[in-house]
């Protein structure tokens, strides 16, 4: 599935840019070689970042 339809950005890349350090969207449009256009994307990257910190603070426990 398309996360950034104007880079092409799957989310398999978005995760894999999360999983590599990412904290902010800007990271991971750095980590896929690509620079931020319309901006749709960023709330559901945002989103996919607090999902993983979240996850990481139930593991953690």
């Amino acid at each position: 599935m398309f996360i950034c339809n104007c880079n092409g950005i799957r989310e398999r890349e978005v995760r894999a840019a999360i999983e590599g350090g990412a904290e902010r969207p800007a990271e991971i449009f750095r980590a896929c070689g690509a620079r931020p256009q319309c901006a749709r994307c960023v709330c559901e990257m945002k989103q996919m970042i607090d999902d993983q910190a979240q996850a990481l603070r139930y593991a953690a426990e």
